[in-house]
C-alpha cells in the first residue's frame, strides 16, 4: 500500500500596501519575478508595472495592495535604460536571442555615433518588432513571428529625450536612453546600426529608472530571499512612492474625510492634471486627482481601511 503523500503547506496570505522596487534578474520574465516576491511576501494582491523583457536586467517596481491603483502612473512614466548594442551583426529578432542574418566590418568614428544617435533624439516614429508583446486579434506578436508569419505594424510615435555614449569599444556601444513610454530600445538600436551602416543589435538591457523611482535601493530576489520577514515588509516603500515628483495637496480631516467619500471639494489652487493628496497627518496619503476651476475632482482613492493600515505601518516603523 502506498504511502499517503504529503500535503503542501498552504501559505497564509495577508493584506500589504506599498511599493518594492525589485532589480530583476536576467532571463526572468516580469511575472515570474512578480509571483516570487508575492510569495516571500505572502502578500494577497500584487501587480507589476510593466512588462521587461527576459533578457532584460533592472528596475521592475512591484506593488502590493493599495498601490496596485497606482501602478498605471508607473506604465505612463519615462522610462531610463543602459542598452549595449553590438555592432556589426543583425539577427531575426533584433537582440542576442535570434538567428545571425549578416556581419559587417564595423567601420565608424565617434563623431559618426553620435551623429546617428542624435537622429533618433526627440520625437520620432517606430515600427513595433514582430518579436514583442504586442497583441493582433488576441495573440503576441512574438507567437506570429515564430511561426514565421509576419503582420503588419503601424508606426508610432514616442519620444527620446536624450541617448548618451557610456561606452565605446570596437564593436560594443554601450549608451543611456531616457525615453517615453513604448519605446522598444531594441528597435532603437537595429535603427542607429542601419544608419551607421553596419548593422546592430540589441546584446544587453538594463532598466535604470521609472518615473521617480530609480535602481537606488532595488533589491534582487536573492538578497529578498535571503531575509527575514520583517526585513522584506521593511522594504516596501509607501505607494505615494510611484507619484513622488507629482505637486501636492493637502486637506484638513473634515475636508479629508469628505474626499475620501468622493465628493468634489473646492481648493485654492490652480487647475492641474495631476495631484497627490493628503489628510492632515504628514503620511495620510488619500490618493490622487486633478484640480479644475478650483474643485479637487479625485481619480483614484484608497479606501479608509487602507489609509489607516499605512498610517499605522508609519508608526510601527
Amino acid at each position: 500500500m502506498n504511502a499517503p503523500k504529503p500535503q503542501r503547506q498552504r501559505i497564509q496570505r495577508r493584506a500589504l500596501h506599498g511599493v518594492l522596487l525589485l532589480d530583476k534578474p536576467l532571463g526572468l520574465s516580469s511575472n515570474d519575478a512578480l509571483q516570487k516576491a508575492k510569495w516571500l511576501l505572502r502578500a494577497e494582491k500584487a501587480g507589476h508595472t510593466g512588462t521587461l523583457d527576459p533578457l532584460a536586467t533592472g528596475l521592475l517596481p512591484l506593488c502590493f495592495g493599495a498601490a496596485t491603483k497606482f501602478s498605471q502612473v508607473s506604465l505612463d512614466a519615462d522610462k531610463a535604460y543602459e542598452a549595449t548594442l553590438r555592432l556589426g551583426q543583425t539577427t531575426t529578432t533584433g537582440d542576442g536571442e535570434g538567428e545571425l542574418l549578416e556581419t559587417r566590418e564595423v567601420a565608424v568614428t565617434r563623431a559618426q555615433i553620435e551623429a546617428a544617435c542624435a537622429q533618433f533624439t526627440g520625437l520620432i516614429s517606430q515600427v513595433p518588432p514582430m518579436y514583442s508583446a504586442l497583441k493582433h486579434e488576441g495573440k503576441a506578436l512574438y507567437d506570429y513571428a515564430r511561426q514565421g508569419i509576419e503582420i503588419e505594424r503601424p508606426a508610432r510615435q514616442v519620444t527620446i529625450h536624450s541617448i548618451d555614449i557610456l561606452d565605446w569599444q570596437a564593436e560594443q556601444l554601450t549608451i543611456a536612453v531616457r525615453c517615453s513610454k513604448g519605446t522598444y530600445i531594441r528597435t532603437l538600436g537595429e535603427d542607429i546600426g542601419r544608419v551607421l551602416g553596419c548593422g546592430a543589435h540589441l546584446s544587453a538591457l538594463r532598466r535604470t529608472s521609472s518615473g521617480p523611482v530609480t535602481l537606488d535601493g532595488a533589491i534582487s530576489l536573492d538578497a529578498l530571499a535571503a531575509m527575514t520577514e520583517a526585513e522584506r515588509e521593511d522594504l516596501l516603500r509607501p505607494p505615494d512612492a510611484l507619484l513622488a515628483d507629482w505637486p501636492e495637496q493637502r486637506l484638513d480631516a473634515a475636508e479629508a474625510a469628505r474626499f475620501l467619500s468622493g465628493l468634489r471639494r473646492r481648493v485654492a489652487a490652480a487647475d492641474v492634471s495631476q495631484v497627490k493628496v493628503y489628510g492632515p497627518e504628514p503620511q495620510a496619503f488619500l490618493g490622487s486627482a486633478h484640480i479644475k476651476a478650483g474643485e479637487l475632482i479625485a481619480d483614484r482613492l484608497l479606501s479608509p481601511q487602507e489609509v489607516q493600515a499605512l498610517l499605522g505601518a508609519e508608526v510601527a516603523a
